[in-house]
């Protein structure tokens, strides 16, 4: 179950966000990764739901500056601000954040995937592996 915190709807796993997109046709997917992450890490695919992901970087590439336009650019796509979106990054940080400033901006149902795409660093410090979407099996394409 998603936990919740007054600054954004909660955390969530991947899969259950996979599970609110496959059951609610309204509900969204924003990654905020770098382009560099996109091209060379890959992407997770919602062919199967007829649907896109959502690119908006949090932060540029190499720089690390936030997108000040993030709030705008994020409006233009999701035209329906009581719908949920899922907020994903590599780990779970910079979705947060996403997350927390999608909600100051009046969107009531945004959520954090907690674990990100490749999830925390195993033994071995190999991402993909311990949690996040590719260690949960869930659909995604790669360049």
């Amino acid at each position: 179950m998603a936990s919740v915190s007054s600054s954004y709807a909660g955390d969530i796993s991947a899969t259950e966000a996979w599970e609110r997109l496959k059951a609610d046709p309204k509900a969204q997917l924003v990654d905020v990764r770098t382009t560099a992450e996109w091209n060379f890490v890959g992407l997770p695919d919602l062919s199967a739901l007829r649907r896109q992901v959502h690119c908006i970087e949090w932060q540029s590439f190499p720089s690390g500056a936030r997108n000040p336009g993030f709030v705008i650019e994020a409006g233009q796509v999701l035209a329906d601000p009581s719908a949920p979106v899922m907020l994903l990054c590599r780990s779970g940080a910079r979705s947060r954040a996403a997350a927390i400033a999608l909600t100051e901006a009046g969107f009531a149902q945004a959520f954090n995937i907690a674990g990100g795409f490749e999830g925390d660093a195993d033994e071995d410090g190999h991402r993909g592996n311990n949690n996040g979407w590719k260690a949960e099996n869930l659909p995604w394409s790669q360049g």
